[in-house]
């Protein structure tokens, strides 16, 4: 299944949304690449394994399962987290890009890459819908967390 949505991060035309620069942006994407535990509940610890340019291998640690990720960063623009298939998990990644149509108007796009069946039946239509509304929240929730350290909310 691939499944991609846009975030809204700045809008200069509603005063009510704190704007935010693309360095703010950046820095949160880059908070949730060292210290992904904000951004991952019931994630215990994460182990950064391997660091070679702008290539981390790392070690995910929930308790009962761990799983490893390697995460691709291009400055200022995009981040991808791979994870690295095993007996505990097949695989799948998902990208986050840094957009902006206009100046001043920035947005995060969210794009998963799963395993899950690419012609479904209907009840696997119903848990892929499932698992959609779980990303799309969890990508709101990574908007608030990084609004959260960008005021200086969260120790860094």
């Amino acid at each position: 299944m691939n499944f991609e949505h846009l975030l809204q991060i700045n809008d200069p035309e509603n005063p009510l949304i704190d704007t935010l620069t693309r360095d703010q942006l950046w820095q949160g994407l880059l908070h949730r690449v060292e210290n992904p535990l904000p951004f991952l509940p019931g994630l215990e610890a994460c182990t950064i394994l391997e660091r070679d340019g702008s290539t981390l291998l790392r070690e995910l640690d929930f308790g009962p399962a761990a799983i490893q990720d390697r995460v691709t960063l291009a400055e200022q623009d995009w981040v991808r987290f791979a994870i690295v298939p095993s007996e505990q998990h097949a695989g799948g990644s998902l990208t986050i890009t840094i957009e902006e149509p206009e100046p001043g108007f920035l947005f995060l796009r969210f794009a998963y890459e799963t395993t899950l069946a690419k012609d479904p039946n209907s009840e696997e239509r119903a848990y892929i819908e499932y698992v959609k509304s779980a990303y799309h929240q969890s990508d709101v929730d990574c908007v608030r967390i990084i609004r959260t350290l960008a005021a200086g909310g969260l120790p860094k």
